[in-house]
């Protein structure tokens, strides 16, 4: 008699929903989550009761949107989720636990798209949260001022949502350098480097094309999301965030090339 060997279907197939499971899993079990993303709210949070606290109408501050000093928070709290969306990537190759991961999933593009997907949602929801709590507390100074405003005020909610968005698709950017770059250090000189510091060296440029051209960089186009009033020389909300998302797309675009062609 011919013995046929008979083959079991392994119950742990790779799939959509157990990466991103395993990847919220090592998301929420790391410190360093937790600390960046409480240093980011308690930055907002602060200083948006600072402004509230300290505003007075005769300030010489009544032309400023209402959102955007309230939110003013928003530019020191951003740098601590920016770190975060690097360290998502960038410390696995630190640390190897990469190649654990790219062992598990070995076609590797769905754990890039997962960590993507899980740190979006977790830095969106916790900056959204973050900056309704921040202006509906300080509103509670700001009632009886100038800069008084609530939810429903034209353009508030937008304002807040596009700011949470906008700090949200920034770290995108860095999550892609992250993994692209493999380095914590580098990634950060990066983006220090290339969406902070270079925009500001261009604008020195006497071109009237550059100045048009930067109203889409990263940091310009999410400047433009947060405030519920067009700001002058900047993008209409909508294409800043069409621009905003295409620099974050590219950027996971490039991470992804060099996660296919780069042994880990």
């Amino acid at each position: 008699m011919t013995a046929t060997a008979s083959t079991t279907p392994s119950p742990y197939r790779v799939t959509t929903g157990r990466v991103l499971r395993s990847e919220w899993h090592k998301l929420r079990s790391l410190r360093s989550t937790w600390i960046t993303l409480l240093s980011a709210a308690a930055l907002v949070l602060g200083v948006g009761l600072v402004m509230g606290t300290t505003y007075t109408s005769d300030g010489g501050d009544s032309d400023i949107d209402t959102v955007v000093l309230v939110l003013y928070g928003s530019l020191l709290g951003q740098l601590c989720v920016v770190v975060l969306g690097i360290l998502v990537t960038a410390s696995e190759y630190s640390t190897g636990m990469i190649r654990a991961s790219l062992t598990v999933v070995p076609r590797r593009l769905p754990v890039l798209l997962a960590k993507a997907a899980v740190f979006t949602a977790v830095a969106f929801t916790t900056m959204l949260a973050t900056d309704l709590v921040t202006f509906l507390a300080a509103q509670l100074f700001l009632h009886d001022t100038d800069q008084a405003a609530g939810l429903t005020d034209p353009g508030v909610l937008r304002a807040i949502a596009g700011s949470a968005a906008g700090v949200t698709l920034l770290s995108l950017i860095a999550l892609g350098l992250g993994c692209a770059l493999r380095s914590v250090p580098g990634s950060i000189g990066a983006f220090i480097g290339g969406v902070l510091v270079l925009p500001e060296v261009l604008g020195m440029l006497p071109y009237d094309a550059v100045d048009s051209a930067l109203t889409y960089f990263p940091t310009q186009a999410a400047g433009a999301l947060g405030s519920s009033t067009p700001l002058p020389g900047a993008a209409a909300p909508g294409p800043a965030l069409l621009a905003l998302c295409l620099w974050a797309g590219a950027s996971l675009a490039a991470a992804a090339l060099v996660l296919r062609r780069r042994d880990a």
